[in-house]
């Protein structure tokens, strides 16, 4: 496994599992609590959910597998790094606070390891950090981040002190939406914030291109696999696909392990040409 560290020196994997569509279904929730399991048999470690994602079902899914996993012994509590999100609509300094413990819950856990502002809203930034720091002096979480930030967001954040002690940014990212690349991502590598790319297979749709299934036989994997290591190659980047079934669980693992070659870049960049000038954001 590759690892990515963070500013305060902190080594983490550089690939998560992610849950979003997770915990929406009752009839889904066992599949969904033995996908989670299954990852962590197979060696994931870390795992990025969100409030928003079910509306709360995610976290319940990720807490249930968590439980059930140390109780059985295959992992321990301080082997994982958790990652939940707070919705803009709760940032305000009490919302932040009220909504992490409600997350906490869910998860059944006692500190949250990264928690991230999910986008940008009303509250002002200096008042959801203000809250974010509170958790972090409490225990209630240990680093935070946050999500879906372009250049002038992360900018703003570091107007201010406090608003430097930012770690992460997650934003989409794959090789089909490659819009961070033009100023944000030489932003973070300025200023030591790790980038979190969510959807790196673009929701599945570079499953099916040619380039990375082209790629995915030269090295004898899934055009998937291809399309996150792709994402992976970067030294300071962390990628959280979803997975559920164990195939693909095991593809992506094989992808944070995968070399790619100067031709393979150069194939990708034949595809799908970096960003020659400024563009908003993907997010969804």
């Amino acid at each position: 496994m590759r690892f990515v560290q963070w500013s305060n020196g902190q080594r983490v994997p550089a690939l998560g599992l992610g849950t979003w569509r997770m915990g929406e279904s009752p009839r889904a929730r066992k599949n969904e609590v033995k996908a989670v399991m299954q990852a962590f048999e197979m060696g994931y470690r870390l795992i990025d959910t969100a409030e928003m994602y079910g509306d709360g079902g995610a976290e319940s899914v990720v807490g249930e597998a968590i439980q059930i996993a140390i109780n059985a012994g295959s992992v321990r509590r301080e082997e994982l790094i958790v990652v939940t999100k707070v919705l803009p609509s709760h940032a305000t300094r009490d919302g932040v606070v009220r909504a992490c413990e409600r997350s906490l819950k869910r998860l059944a856990i006692d500190t949250v390891d990264l928690y991230l502002l999910h986008w940008r809203g009303a509250t002002p930034l200096k008042e959801t950090v203000a809250a974010f720091e509170q958790l972090r002096d409490q225990g209630r979480i240990q680093q935070w981040g946050v999500s879906n930030f372009d250049t002038s967001d992360m900018q703003q954040l570091w107007s201010f002190a406090e608003g430097r002690r930012c770690i992460a940014n997650q934003v989409y990212y794959s090789a089909s939406a490659r819009n961070a690349e033009f100023d944000l991502f030489p932003w973070h590598r300025e200023h030591s914030v790790v980038t979190m790319a969510y959807s790196p297979i673009d929701q599945g749709a570079l499953a099916r291109d040619a380039t990375f299934d082209s790629m995915g036989r030269r090295h004898g994997v899934g055009a998937s696999a291809a399309a996150l290591a792709w994402v992976l190659r970067q030294p300071d980047m962390l990628a959280i696909p979803k997975a559920v079934s164990a195939a693909h669980l095991r593809g992506n693992y094989v992808a944070a392990q995968l070399e790619l070659t100067a031709e393979d870049l150069a194939a990708v960049d034949a595809r799908f040409p970096p960003p020659a000038r400024k563009r908003p954001l993907a997010m969804i």
